[in-house]
């Protein structure tokens, strides 16, 4: 991946797993998707999401309130205490319930 190009503030985006709302630690937008920092229940659901199909993965609010964006996880990073989950957006738009 390349350098991250910035850190969205808190608050200015939704990252959807399933129908849960999971919060990253932290965050760094990359070329074409971002890096999130996952632990707890939050870590438990993208995982379930990646490896069991539960549910799709979207983020809200990136893009200008263009509505959410699909993304496909694309590395997951695991060192000590700290696991970072690499998503790209896959250029199609979320589903709306």
């Amino acid at each position: 991946m390349t350098p991250a190009v910035r850190s969205p503030e808190p608050g200015n985006f939704e990252l959807i797993v399933g129908l849960s709302r999971v919060t990253p630690s932290a965050v760094e937008l990359v070329d074409g998707g971002m890096v999130a920092e996952l632990s707890g229940a939050g870590l438990l659901k993208m995982l379930d999401a990646t490896f069991g199909g539960q549910g799709p993965v979207e983020v809200w609010g990136l893009d200008s309130g263009l509505g959410p964006r699909a993304m496909m996880v694309t590395e997951i990073t695991m060192s000590g205490a700290t696991t970072l989950i690499t998503l790209e957006d896959t250029g199609m738009r979320g589903i709306l319930n």
